[in-house]
């Protein structure tokens, strides 16, 4: 059995008033294939501030849409490889 092992970078960026959150997931395969995604988190003016939260959010965020876009890519791949096309 091959090992092998892929690495996501999160880099978080919060506004000064901890009101928005801004979290780039980055993966670059070994092959250089690079995937990148973006996630937001905004604070409620009513909610106190606590960071670490919209960290959470918006990481999870950008990895749903690194899901997504990964699960998409091998879609297409799996297609191309049938000589089909994805649709959408």
């Amino acid at each position: 059995m091959r090992h092998k092992q892929w690495t996501v970078e999160i880099h978080i960026l919060e506004d000064d008033n901890d009101d928005l959150t801004r979290a780039r997931a980055v993966l670059i395969t070994r092959t250089g294939r690079r995937h990148e995604s973006v996630g937001y988190a905004r604070r409620n003016p009513a909610d106190r501030p606590v960071p670490e939260i919209g960290d959470e959010l918006a990481a999870g965020r950008a990895l749903a849409d690194l899901a997504d876009k990964l699960t998409g890519d091998a879609a297409d791949d799996v297609a191309q490889l049938a000589g089909q096309s994805r649709q959408g």
